[in-house]
């Protein structure tokens, strides 16, 4: 279980880094994150889930993935200002 859990956080790390770089080389990186989390998060309302039969909690559980996601990208910070 631990191995599962290890390569899920590695393919968070990877998805997130991705969707930072794409949303950087956007004109409006934040509208860009706004629109793609918007559309994440209809995909996760509407995929089939089958083999349960309770889905709620699985859309629950990934819809805060997402959102924890998303919470991790933030604007890049001010450059400090330079000390003559």
């Amino acid at each position: 279980m631990d191995e599962l859990n290890g390569r899920m956080i590695a393919c968070q790390i990877l998805i997130t880094g991705l969707i930072a770089r794409v949303a950087n080389e956007q004109r409006d990186p934040l509208r860009f994150l706004t629109d793609f989390r918007d559309e994440i998060r209809a995909v996760i309302r509407g995929v089939n889930i089958a083999g349960i039969d309770n889905t709620d909690s699985v859309r629950r559980i990934a819809m805060q993935t997402a959102d924890e996601m998303f919470s991790l990208m933030k604007p890049p910070s001010e450059p400090e200002p330079e000390v003559s």
